[in-house]
Order: C-alpha cells, then structure tokens, then sequence
C-alpha cells in the first residue's frame, strides 16, 4: 500500500530549476545571490548541516560564506557580526546555526531580531512569523515549506483532512501549522504534556512527527491509510534515522517519507529557494 514520498528525488528536480534560474538572472544584473552563515562554536552536527548548505549552494550558483566564531565568543561580537551582514548589500541572506552554546543560548531569540527580516532565509524573525500568521509565505521555516511541496508535488490531499502535529517548535510545529489550516486541513498539535496523545495519532490522516525518539511510531499506533512525514533525526548504531518504524508502518500508510531521505533534502533546498526569493526582493527583480 505505501507509496514513497521521495524529497531527495523532488529536491534535486527543484534544485536544477533554481540552479537555471539563477544563472539567468545574475548574467542579467552581475550579481550572484548569497547566503552568509554563521556558526558558534564547534558543534559538529551543526558543522555538518552547514556543510551540506554551503555544498547545495555551490551547486545551484548561489554564493555563500561562513563565519566560524570561537564557543567563548561573546553576544556582543555576535550581535557585531550580524550587523555587518545586515549592512552588507554583497549578502541577501543570513542564517544564524542553533543551537547556540549554552552561555549564549538564552540570548537566541535577541540575536534572531536582529537579523534583517528581508535576509531572515530561516523564517525566524517575528516580522516573517507575524506574515505567516496571515497566511503570507514569503519567508518561512524550510522544513515546513519542504512538507508542503512534498504533499503537492505527490498531489497528496490536504483540504478536509486531520493533521495531528507531534513538534510545537518554531522552526517546525508552529509555523505548519498556519500552513496546513491554509489548505484548509484540521489540526491538532502535539507535545510531550498532551494526555493520551495516542488517540490523537490514531484518527490522524496526515501525521509529522519530530519528537528525537526512535521508533516512536510504530504500525499498532496509526491507522490505515495515513499519510507519515518522519522529521525526527536520531543517530541508532552509528546510523541516521527518523523517529517512525518505517518497515513496520510502511504497508499501513498511503503514503510516507523515508528518512534520511525525506524531509531533509527539502529543508536544505527550501533555505535556497528561501535565499533566491530574497535577493530577487533585494535586487527590485
């Protein structure tokens, strides 16, 4: 019964338009969009999700640069090196990798206001999050635009239908959930305090999930028929996966992300198609 929802398939279809695009329009104005990132510390997953942006975006022709500051580093040279890719007109967007270390973590909704709304290609600003609220998707969390493009581009329902979210995340959850009631689905979303949230996935048409757990939905849980976007990440003997038994559920879905493979490279696609979107609004295109 399962059928693939294949995002590393759709997103490299996406990414060989954006990269014709691109290339079109800044033989026009000589003018090559760019992405600036900025890292904290040495995390090194987040080392590596920066790598995997900055290698995506060589390979549609947008530029991009990263600036690795020191774990010590202080908010004040942080907040510095933001203002300088604000004032930079060479820069069209800007992401700030999270986590930030613990001295610097409570300060992550500061450091994310000050990043100009109009480079803001993760969607965090509250001017962005204020627009979704009115269903205005220009710049947007990816992972939730990636989720979106997956349902459509498989032509997957959504209109009438129960969507039970287990994230309430901001760069997830919250923001999907505007999304969904946009096409004009029912939702309910879900957290670690909801009170038998087993009932909740049970009726589930459309489930995404990202909780961290491993297996933590599983074929007994869901019922036939439902449609699964597994966005957990866990690491399980040395080995990526998602938080869905996707073995065990696959033949009860109508429809499922394998993971990896899924959702991620939509994300990872979404942060360029998001970067594309505001150089053309930087550039008056």
């Amino acid at each position: 019964m399962g059928k693939v929802l294949d995002g590393k398939l759709l997103s490299q279809k996406l990414n060989l338009e954006l990269k014709e695009k691109v290339l079109l329009i800044s033989k026009k104005t000589g003018v090559k969009p760019k992405l600036a990132g900025i890292l904290v510390g040495n995390n090194p997953a987040s080392e590596l999700y920066l790598n995997i942006k900055r290698r995506t975006c060589s390979e549609v022709g947008i530029d991009s640069l990263l600036v690795n500051l020191e774990k010590e580093t202080s908010k004040e040279t942080l907040l510095n090196e933001i203002k300088r890719f604000n004032e930079d007109n060479s820069v069209h967007g800007i992401i700030l990798q999270l986590p930030l270390p613990k001295e610097l973590k409570d300060s992550t909704n500061e450091f994310i206001e000050k990043i100009s709304p109009q480079k803001d290609v993760d969607g965090l600003h509250p001017f962005n999050r204020g627009k979704l609220f009115d269903y205005k998707e220009d710049l947007v969390p990816c992972t939730p635009k990636g989720i979106i493009s997956l349902l459509e581009h498989y032509n997957v329902e959504i209109k009438g239908k129960y969507a039970v979210i287990i994230n309430r995340s901001n760069l997830v959850g919250k923001p999907l959930v505007f999304m969904l009631l946009k096409r004009n689905a029912t939702v309910s979303i879900c957290h670690t305090s909801t009170v038998n949230i087993n009932e909740f996935i049970k009726k589930a048409d459309l489930l995404i999930v990202a909780v961290g757990q491993p297996n933590f939905i599983t074929k007994e849980k869901i019922k036939e028929g439902v449609v699964i976007l597994d966005v957990g990440t866990n690491r399980v003997n040395g080995k990526t996966c998602g938080d869905v038994d996707y073995e065990g559920v696959f033949d009860k879905c109508s429809w499922i992300t394998p993971n990896p493979g899924g959702v991620g490279p939509m994300t990872v696609s979404f942060l360029l198609q998001n970067t594309f979107y505001a150089y053309k609004n930087q550039m008056n295109l």
